[in-house]
């Protein structure tokens, strides 16, 4: 399986070659946990998402990606922002696309199934607020995660 590198504003970065619309889920259960998933291909915690497909809406596409990574079902209830900052790309090291970042993020609640690992995820947890700092992450995913957490009730456009 190949690696995945994130660089932000990144001298060193390659260039991008690619554009793709996808979706992070910030999926929140009743006690205030938000669902994150420990990435196969870069170590680092994450919300579950991933790039549209055709033929399905940018929710199919959370709802889906969710399912997959997690295990969990959930409905989509809103949006947190939309991120297309072009110093951020994404090198997928398996067939050496680069990706400028185009990403949705949408709030979910969850209606079913129960934490599973994937071929993505090596790991699944339901995390406190409280307890984000402890997981390494990119710095893109914990500005995502803080902008959710945030009284902001625009949606956040960069």
């Amino acid at each position: 399986m190949g690696r995945r590198i994130d660089y932000y504003d990144d001298p060193n970065a390659p260039a991008a070659n690619s554009l793709v619309p996808s979706v992070n889920v910030v999926v929140t259960n009743d006690a205030g946990g938000i669902l994150l998933i420990r990435r196969t291909d870069n170590d680092n915690w994450s919300l579950p998402g991933g790039a549209m497909d055709l033929g399905e809406s940018l929710s199919q596409a959370g709802i889906r990606e969710t399912k997959e990574e997690t295990g969990i079902d959930c409905e989509i209830t809103g949006l947190v922002g939309i991120y297309t900052d072009p110093k951020h790309v994404l090198h997928y090291t398996s067939n050496d696309e680069v990706r400028q970042e185009f990403t949705v993020v949408l709030t979910g609640r969850p209606v079913g199934g129960r934490p599973t690992p994937s071929d993505e995820s090596s790991e699944v947890r339901w995390v406190g607020h409280h307890e984000l700092s402890a997981y390494t992450m990119h710095r893109s995913m914990r500005h995502r995660l803080e902008r959710h957490l945030s009284s902001e009730v625009i949606p956040e456009i960069s």
